[in-house]
């Protein structure tokens, strides 16, 4: 964090904002230990009469409960990271930065300072993105956030239930969090589903245990269901995010990148690559909150090369399937490149038929295939007499070999059209 944050803290009201970030987390720890209480204790050792089956509910209740929370501690404990110093504009910069008459010479000035950095994401007036707190030029999908004080990789969103902001280096350990979450409370809410019904059937009375253990077990139900429908819904949207490569600020508002402008698409790569960008290329670590992930936090892969290259095939999907054919119109462009020759030998006569019967011949050097100019007739100028000038360039740009004035209905067959060959 940064230093302010630091400061902050040593005063009272610092100390007292520090603490209170953390009750979120104390309450979700306590529910889990109150809940590992209900069920262990309550419902499998006190409340069941098959040992076998207790057995085996413990069993695969503590492997969720480790992945559970070995995810949600290191969602907590992870650090945001820190922008290296290179990426800091020093204060006589930051000076004239700030002193600046116009944005157009903020710009230039930011601009030139970034000239070295991998960084692709503009502003929306096209400047290269700067963080005034944190005084350095912000990396590719690096937001500054309030509550870390700090400008944070990759940023997500801050999260209050584990007072951190989920960024490049936790944001495996957070979707796998919501997924164990997810699949320790429908275990709880499954096995416990039979004493629930039990208890509306024949009445509290008529199970095994004590009054309030018994309620115990019906609350854990509640609140089991209760946690599993907010969570399906948070963390479908997560894998949502994982498999277009997108942060949830990106999904409110798309990156603007120096090529392209907003996309909100410019970092998909395809749903797999996307994927092992969080997760990692080794599928043995991609359940365990082990950090896999791709890259440094600093510069990203596109969908679209920045430096102005074509796009790839996925992204012209709207124009139809361009793969299908794409070994006949290699076969057909590989044909064509063979039968054209590689000059065109002018050195006979160029017979042009003219309108009046007689006909116009010229006499070139051979001209390379690569310095043939197609010309379009409808667009040549025309001189005095609306006579239409063809200019033969042979060689270099600097100036014509041939320079052939004719009518320009003389190309014309009697069908008003102009001959191709």
């Amino acid at each position: 964090m940064g230093n302010d944050d630091h400061r902050r803290r040593k005063t009272p009201c610092g100390f007292c904002m520090a603490v209170f970030k953390w009750i979120p987390v104390v309450f979700i720890t306590a529910v889990i230990a109150w809940s590992y209480y209900a069920y262990v204790v309550e419902l499998c050792i006190r409340n069941s009469e098959n040992l076998v089956g207790m057995i085996l509910m413990l069993f695969f209740y503590h492997i969720a409960l480790i992945l559970f929370m070995w995810s949600y501690w290191r969602t907590i404990m992870t650090s945001v990271g820190r922008v290296p110093d290179q990426w800091r504009i020093p204060d006589e910069e930051v000076t004239r930065l700030f002193r600046a008459d116009n944005p157009e010479t903020q710009k230039r000035i930011l601009n030139s300072f970034a000239r070295s950095l991998p960084v692709t994401n503009r502003t929306m007036n096209g400047s290269v993105r700067f963080c005034e707190k944190c005084k350095i030029i912000k990396p590719d999908r690096a937001h500054h956030c309030s509550v870390c004080n700090s400008c944070v990789l990759k940023m997500d969103h801050h999260c209050p239930w584990v007072n951190n902001c989920v960024n490049f280096y936790n944001y495996k350990f957070f979707v796998l969090f919501l997924g164990y979450a997810l699949i320790y409370c429908l275990y709880v809410a499954f096995t416990t589903l039979h004493d629930f019904v039990q208890f509306w059937k024949v009445g509290a009375g008529q199970l095994n245990g004590s009054g309030v253990g018994r309620f115990h077990i019906l609350f854990l139900f509640f609140i089991s269901i209760m946690f599993a429908i907010s969570l399906v819904s948070l963390f479908g949207y997560h894998i949502y995010l994982v498999l277009v490569n997108r942060t949830t600020l990106e999904s409110f508002r798309a990156p603007v990148f120096r090529v392209g402008g907003p996309d909100k698409n410019g970092f998909n790569l395809g749903r797999y690559a996307n994927f092992c960008e969080v997760f990692g290329d080794d599928w043995q670590y991609w359940p365990l909150p082990i950090f896999t992930s791709r890259g440094d936090g600093f510069s990203y892969p596109t969908s679209t090369d920045q430096s102005g290259e074509a796009p790839p095939a996925q992204r012209y999907a709207a124009m139809g399937d361009t793969t299908t054919n794409r070994s006949q119109n290699q076969a057909q462009s590989q044909s064509q490149r063979q039968a054209r020759p590689k000059s065109l030998n002018l050195q006979p006569a160029l017979e042009l038929p003219l309108a009046n019967g007689q006909s116009s011949s010229c006499n070139t050097a051979a001209v390379p295939s690569s310095q043939v100019v197609v010309v379009n007739f409808s667009t040549l100028p025309e001189d005095a007499n609306g006579d239409a000038v063809i200019i033969d360039m042979v060689g270099d740009h600097s100036g014509a070999a041939a320079v052939v004035a004719a009518p320009k209905d003389a190309f014309r067959q009697p069908n008003g059209d102009v001959p191709l060959n």
